[in-house]
Parts: C-alpha cells; structure tokens; sequence
C-alpha cells in the first residue's frame, strides 16, 4: 500500500504571466503614449518585424549578423492600439495563468516568447508584400491556447452568452470554444480581413507551436506535478 503524503511545499507565486502582463502594458504606455508620433513611428520600423525577408539562407545569415532577427522577438511587445493590446492582455490572463500553473514560469516565458518568435516568422514568410510591419503578441497569446489545449483537452471555460435582456453565464468545453477559434484562423488566413491587417498565419503558426511545446514537455510537466504533489 502506497500513501501519497501531500507536499508542505508553500505554493509558489506565479509571476511569469504577471510579468508579460506587465511589460506588455509598460511598452505600449511608452510608445504609444509618451512618445510623439514621429518617434512612435521609428521605434515601430526599428523594433518590428518586417515582411517580405527571411526567405532564404543567406537573408538569414545576414539577419542574424545585424541582428535584425531579434526583432522576431521584440515585435512581440509592440501594439498599434489600445484594443490591439487589451484583446492580447485578456487572452494572456484566461489561458496563461493555468498553464503557468501547469507548467511553471520558466516554461512559460520560453513558450510566449518563441512561441511568439515563430508566429512572426510565419507572418513575415507568408505575407507576400514586403516591408509590411508586423506587432503584436497575437502570435504568443495564441501559442498559450494551444498549450492549454494540449494540457487542458478536459476543461471548461465560463462564457456569457445574451439571450434578449438577460446575460446567462454557460460553462463550455475548451477544446470547442478553441476550435471554433481555429477554424475562423484558417478562415480568414484564406479569406482575410478588410485592409489584411491581420495576420491570421501567424496565429495559426503559434497555436500550432503551443500545441506541440506542450506535447513534448508532456514528460517534464507531469514531474513537476507529482513534486509539487509531494509523491
């Protein structure tokens, strides 16, 4: 007979989520907010991520001597507008926490940013005109939903649905809430947006990345579960 023997471990904060939070918000304050416009458009051109690059071996190589290709990563805490951030900032909270609960803190910043890294990739490779800026954390937000997918496949998210006057909260399965967002992605990657200023490939490609960052750190998460667990 085996007894599990619960850890007295103190449950440890989570501060990877609130740190993006954080450093998401504090960014946008400064670039869109402080500075002028003339000095907002700079930063944008020369922290961004530029379409219509990449393609082969040697841009690569010439991107990573000048370091252009930082901006993979950088382009991530860049926003055009409040509700460009607020849309990114809500999804962090709602499926970041409980992976980082999952995962711990450290995974998680690996997974936001190459997660995001690889989302704008996708974006720059696929956008057929060049010089098309790319911002936004909409590429690691959704690596988080694919990772809470893989972790999670069993749960269920609360949503408010109107019904005339009256709002009534319903609990739905996350797997079909996160699919019908998927299959609007693929969508509009065919279809697009009015002006195309979405880049919906690279939603894609981070949803695709979460999913599989979760599914190989399968082994590692389930160890640190069953510490923290105290068995």
């Amino acid at each position: 007979m085996f007894v599990a023997i619960p850890s007295r471990e103190r449950t440890r904060l989570r501060w990877a989520t609130p740190l993006l939070f954080a450093l998401l918000w504090l960014c946008f304050i400064v670039s869109a907010v402080v500075l002028p416009d003339p000095e907002q458009r700079r930063l944008m051109l020369e922290w961004g991520a530029l379409s219509g690059g990449l393609a082969s071996p040697l841009a690569w190589l010439e991107a990573i001597r000048d370091g252009s290709a930082l901006r993979l990563f950088s382009a991530l805490f860049l926003h055009a507008d409040w509700a460009h951030l607020l849309g990114n900032l809500v999804f962090l909270l709602i499926f970041g926490l409980p992976a980082e609960r999952a995962m711990g803190p450290w995974r998680l910043l690996a997974l936001f940013l190459f997660g995001g890294a690889v989302a704008n990739l996708a974006a720059v490779i696929a956008i057929g005109t060049p010089d098309r800026l790319i911002i936004g954390a909409s590429g690691a937000v959704s690596a988080l939903i694919g990772a809470y997918l893989a972790l999670f496949p069993n749960a269920k998210l609360g949503v408010v649905v109107p019904l005339g006057l009256f709002l009534q909260f319903v609990k739905v399965p996350a797997p079909l809430l996160i699919g019908v967002w998927a299959l609007l992605q693929v969508v509009f990657t065919f279809i697009g947006p009015a002006f195309g200023a979405v880049a919906w490939s690279a939603h894609l490609a981070g949803f695709a990345f979460g999913g599989a960052f979760a599914l190989i750190a399968r082994a590692g998460i389930a160890r640190r579960l069953r510490r923290k667990r105290g068995y």
